[in-house]
């Protein structure tokens, strides 16, 4: 049970920033007598690749389109990364079991993805970029707490991912309505004109 709930933490927080969540399982690893962490993790080569890529996510993050082009080329790597980890959290569990943690990284860092992606377009509609850094500071934040909250409470950290899942959909989905509305209007709005 241990496993699903940090896998699901983990998950969620992988389709927020995946880089940053390697970078605090690998640091949990290394600093603290966490069993369930692979240690694969906690390796340098590891830990310098995701600090990289954490600082290269950590500044395109706060540029107003640049964030949206980096989280397209993400669409692939956060759900692959929240598998990946899934499947290390199984360690010697049986091959269902891996299947099962993989399907649960996965899925829920696509979905958690999908919602940040969507949010950070409405976001761009903004014309300043202070709501860029606010959001992008915000959801490292959470993703921080959230893993390493994980680490020590997992049941209780996916329920909190659970919730910010949800309501991160539910906010994808009313900014698809409301962009719908607008192209709805914005097509009419010609043809009034030529009339």
């Amino acid at each position: 049970m241990d496993a699903l709930a940090l896998t699901f933490s983990s998950g969620w927080a992988s389709g927020v920033n995946a880089y940053l969540v390697v970078l605090v399982l690998g640091i949990a690893d290394r600093l603290g007598p966490f069993a369930d962490i692979p240690d694969v993790l906690g390796r340098w080569d590891v830990l310098a690749a995701a600090g990289f890529l954490y600082a290269m996510e950590f500044v395109a993050d706060k540029i107003p389109y640049v964030d949206s082009t980096w989280d397209a080329v993400s669409t692939a790597i956060r759900p692959t990364a929240g598998a990946v980890i899934g499947v290390l959290l199984a360690g010697d569990a049986s091959s269902l079991d891996q299947a099962v943690l993989g399907v649960v990284g996965g899925g829920t860092a696509l979905l958690s993805h999908l919602a940040k992606a969507g949010g950070r377009l409405a976001i761009n509609a903004s014309p300043e970029p202070a709501s860029n850094v606010l959001a992008s500071l915000t959801e490292d934040a959470v993703v921080l707490g959230v893993v390493w909250f994980s680490l020590e409470h997992p049941q209780a950290a996916a329920a909190v991912a659970g919730v910010l899942l949800l309501l991160g959909l539910v906010v994808l989905l009313l900014v698809g309505r409301l962009v719908r509305r607008g192209w709805r209007r914005w097509r009419r709005e010609p043809a009034r004109q030529v009339a």
